[in-house]
């Protein structure tokens, strides 16, 4: 029995979501015994995108209106351009977002998902990496950015791009055990 059965993650995202960002992790996280949500704006499938083109439609667990960051142990956001561009404006999501630091608890972010955190104003101070195009959006938001795998700072756990997968979902599964020790012996 793993000692992550019955921690639940919520992955946020919505179309245009770079498939293999949201695909590897999910699949990682479930063989831990984590109970995973994917978490939208909207009820029905998110299309992924699938590096060049247009990918798989993914079911929707729940809309964000839903739910609240305290039904979580943790978050996940997936990259691509789309998807993070469409939630880093909505408020709901945002807001969603900003629970997960306020309570401190893990949280994950790839590829281009950092822009989220720039607009939920979590990143200033903090040491992180993303995909290279959006390292000075980071750095201009006060973030100390760096060229490397995987980047853990406070429980957030960011990786650069697809090829740094592995190294991501084993550094954010050990975060989220962190997570659920810290948090049984409080």
């Amino acid at each position: 029995m793993s000692e992550l059965k019955g921690t639940k993650v919520a992955i946020l995202a919505t179309d245009g979501f770079e498939e293999s960002e949201l695909a590897s992790p999910k699949k990682a996280l479930e063989a831990q015994s984590i109970d995973v949500h994917v978490v939208s704006l909207k009820k029905h499938g998110i299309k992924a995108w699938a590096e060049t083109d247009w990918g798989d439609e993914y079911p929707v667990d729940k809309v964000l209106e839903e739910v609240s960051a305290d039904d979580y142990d943790a978050l996940m956001l997936p990259g691509g351009h789309f998807n993070p561009d469409t939630l880093r404006t909505d408020e709901k999501a945002l807001s969603f977002v900003r629970d997960f630091f306020k309570a401190g608890k893990p949280v994950g972010a790839i590829c281009h998902a950092p822009w989220i955190l720039i607009n939920a104003e979590v990143v200033d101070g903090r040491r992180l990496t993303s995909v290279p195009t959006i390292a000075q959006d980071l750095k201009n938001a006060g973030a100390q950015w760096e060229d490397s795998e995987v980047v853990c700072d406070s429980a957030l756990v960011t990786s650069r791009t697809p090829k740094d997968l592995n190294a991501f979902n084993n550094k954010l599964i050990e975060e989220i055990k962190e997570g659920r020790h810290r948090k049984q012996h409080a």
